[in-house]
């Protein structure tokens, strides 16, 4: 009867394809598409995440971060999208001198939870318990404003 070799941990690692040639290949290390590939391609792959996607990579490592919060256009397209549900919010802040990046960050959840409000998704509740969890979120008097007019004309 024949034994089959054993595998270690680490030849698991070792033997995963990389882009790196053979003689700069880092044991265990997976390769980093940033920093091998023209910035317009790794911007390319960056701009099919969504945003929470594209803020966990920003926290991948250097590089990535650097790569990431660097682009605008990577942020400025997420921007758009949310500017469609919070257009005076967004442009607000873009007025006030806000990169597209922190304009994002200042409105995504609140464009998430605003559109819940006004597609009517809370219309129904009788008390703050059949609320979901994320359902509130601070916003201004205007916002509520809209909220409570959309809900008025239902």
């Amino acid at each position: 009867m024949q034994k089959t070799p054993k595998r270690n941990k680490q030849s698991l690692t070792c033997g995963e394809p990389t882009l790196l040639p053979p003689d700069k290949k880092r044991r265990g290390a997976p390769a980093d598409f940033v920093a091998l590939l023209p910035p317009e391609v790794s911007m390319r792959i960056f701009s099919s995440l969504d945003p929470l996607s594209l803020c966990s990579a920003a926290m991948t490592c250097r590089r990535w971060r650097l790569a990431i919060d660097s682009n605008d256009w990577l942020w400025k397209k997420h921007c758009l999208t949310v500017r469609a549900v919070c257009q005076r919010e967004i442009d607000g802040d873009r007025g006030s001198g806000y990169s597209w990046k922190i304009t994002l960050l200042r409105n995504y959840w609140k464009s998430k939870v605003k559109q819940e409000w006004l597609s009517g998704k809370y219309s129904n509740i009788h008390s703050q318990n059949n609320l979901p969890e994320k359902s509130m979120y601070p916003m201004d008097v205007d916002t509520w404003g809209e909220i409570l007019e959309a809900e008025l004309e239902r």
